[in-house]
């Protein structure tokens, strides 16, 4: 099997496990769903960069091994230390510091949307 074939076959087993967690999510109580938001956007964005990036054969070998491949990388994504919260912040600053240049209101930076 290629290393195309391998990551195409993760890939698909990953996109199976979020359509099964997209469709208990949706029979789910609207507060169920909200909790459930971040996880499941998180999740797409885990499928996104499989859809852009190759691991090696071992590294697809390896996640392929569990019954839930997705859940587990989001399983690591959530207890991994990030930036992720810094760059939001970094975002807001630079924002506010843009329409502090820019002289611009409160009032016409609320209309322009």
């Amino acid at each position: 099997m290629t290393n195309e074939t391998l990551n195409a076959t993760l890939y698909k087993k990953m996109f199976t496990e979020q359509k099964k967690y997209r469709q208990w999510l949706l029979i789910q109580p609207a507060e169920e769903i909200l909790r459930h938001s971040y996880e499941y956007n998180i999740r797409q964005d885990i499928l996104c960069s499989l859809e852009c990036n190759d691991l090696t054969d071992n590294q697809v070998i390896a996640l392929i091994k569990s019954p839930t491949p997705l859940a587990d990388v989001f399983y690591a994504w959530e207890h991994r230390e990030s930036g992720y919260m810094n760059e939001i912040w970094n975002t807001v600053e630079c924002h506010a510091n843009e329409v502090i240049q820019r002289g611009i209101t409160k009032s016409q930076s609320i209309e322009s949307r």
